[in-house]
């Protein structure tokens, strides 16, 4: 039978994510079938599986860091917010319908046989099964609906750590307010407590910490510190905490930031080789070198957001600028969106018109699917890998017809100057060759401008190589094994340290 361990957070955002997706990596160094696994994620970064089913993309990045490959069970319940009080339920990797919160929780009972069923599918295929928990743990109003933590944690009896972050203050009282307001028969599976994020010395929290472990009698296991690591964030939580990591001399891409924005993981992979920056509808749009319209939980409310607040007579003004639509952004780009009540209402509205395609929700169906596709569309960016692959993966409602030439075989679209793109592949930055042919553009686009001639060359050149990274799961892995007291969490799971961990020690 496999071994469970749970991690909790006292706040969403407290980095339980992360936390599990090291113990999924050191438990795989040991050598064992690891697998997470969270029974319900509200998020609208997601990814799809090989069988094309859509899951939560912490739950992909988590398998990534067991050496899994990641399946439905391991995310049986999605949640995706549509921003009017109303979430798509998306179960075992399939939309079963749009509901409320009061409708949800409604059919809360069958959801928990699909939980039951999920750990069982992972209990035959797995040694060890780490599992996440949803938001903060101690929602007292929730207790007798949450399946995220305390059914789980009933449901497995399993040990539990107990995440609280630092950097947004009051951590003491958030780790010490949750185990104090866990339910009677949960509170005792704590086993340990983690501060996470902390910046500075540690040494300064040690009479706190002290003091923590005597009034919940529960062991602090450490202080994480702050990680920057290249792997994708869990959800627009994390969109807060961007910080620029360029000059001005990079060149600077915006990144529309809708109100109902998913998968902006997809522009993770260009942060390290260029300035990204997340751009309000109500902010001035600039003169950036590139626009990216990213996906939309809701295409056409974004798209009317857009055209009230300005940025959509924004972006129609920019002259000989490229700019890319992914999914929700490549519909946003088009002539027309013909909704038929599959999204928002009947009838039709204009898009922002910079490419010749036209889109259309006729059906409560949704494309998931992983794909490998070959560069067809030209222009000075696609030229540059015209006959390549990429890979990517679809995750859309409505179908689109394009008047203009395709961008990657059958999908999306290039207008004729080359410079608009629209395509419904998600991860297209995480193909290399794409990524060089946009930023080698880019690059070489600002240094012909004459404009601090010197430095932007040397940022031109060096662009490819601010790319050379260690793998952040190793390196995750690695922080977490130096500031957490391993001993305590092998004897959770009723294993040994390692050897190699006896001798440092």
């Amino acid at each position: 039978m496999a071994r469970f361990i749970v991690v909790l957070g006292t706040t969403s955002h407290s980095g339980k994510s992360t936390l599990v997706a090291a113990l999924c990596r050191l438990l795989s160094d040991r050598g064992y079938r690891v697998a997470p696994f969270k029974s319900q994620n509200m998020s609208l970064n997601s990814w799809v599986t090989k069988s094309g089913a859509e899951i939560g993309i912490a739950q992909a990045v988590q398998a990534r860091a067991a050496r899994a490959e990641p399946t439905e069970f391991m995310n049986p319940i999605l949640l995706k917010p549509k921003g009017d009080r109303t979430s798509q339920v998306i179960v075992l990797g399939k939309p079963l319908a749009d509901k409320s919160a009061e409708e949800y929780y409604r059919d809360i009972e069958g959801l928990k046989e699909v939980v039951d069923r999920s750990v069982r599918e992972l209990e035959n295929e797995y040694d060890f099964i780490v599992v996440e928990g949803a938001g903060g743990a101690a929602e007292i109003n929730l207790f007798d609906r949450d399946i995220a933590n305390i059914y789980v944690a009933r449901l497995l009896q399993a040990p539990i750590i107990l995440v609280g972050d630092i950097e947004r203050g009051g951590v003491f009282a958030s780790l010490y307010g949750t185990v104090q307001l866990l339910p009677p028969d949960v509170r005792p599976l704590v086993r340990g407590l983690v501060i996470n994020k902390f910046r500075g010395d540690p040494a300064i929290l040690g009479t706190g910490l002290r003091s923590l472990e005597e009034l919940t009698g529960v062991p602090v296991l450490g202080v994480l510190p702050y990680l920057d690591l290249d792997i994708p964030s869990e959800d627009s939580v994390s969109l807060g905490d961007k910080k620029a990591r360029f000059s001005s001399e990079a060149v600077e891409i915006a990144v529309i930031r809708l109100p109902r924005i998913s998968n902006f993981t997809d522009f993770e992979p260009l942060e390290r080789r260029a300035y990204i920056r997340y751009v309000n509808l109500d902010e001035p749009l600039g003169h950036p070198d590139a626009v990216i319209i990213p996906g939309t939980k809701n295409t056409i409310s974004d798209l009317l957001e857009m055209e009230k607040k300005g940025m959509a007579d924004q972006i129609r003004s920019l002259q000989g600028t490229p700019i890319l639509g992914i999914c929700g952004g490549y519909q946003i780009l088009g002539k027309e969106i013909i909704d038929c009540g599959v999204e928002d209402t009947e009838g039709s509205l204009p898009g922002l018109g910079l490419l010749n395609a036209t889109t259309r929700f006729d059906q409560y169906e949704k494309r998931t699917v992983q794909v490998r596709k070959p560069v067809t569309g030209g222009g000075p960016i696609l030229d540059r890998i015209r006959g390549q692959e990429v890979t990517g993966y679809e995750i859309h409602m409505g179908v689109t017809a394009s008047m203009d030439p395709a961008a990657f075989g059958d999908d999306g679209a290039v207008a004729n100057c080359g410079l608009v793109i629209g395509t419904y592949l998600h991860g297209i930055f995480d193909n290399q060759n794409l990524r060089d042919a946009f930023l080698d553009f880019l690059y070489e686009r600002k240094n012909s401008t004459g404009i601090k001639a010197s430095g932007l060359k040397a940022e031109g050149k060096s662009h490819r190589a601010n790319a050379q990274k260690g793998s952040g799961y190793r390196e995750l892995a690695l922080a977490v094994e130096s500031h957490l007291d391993m001993e305590k969490v092998w004897q959770m799971l009723e294993l040994e340290m390692p050897e190699a961990e006896d001798k440092a020690r």
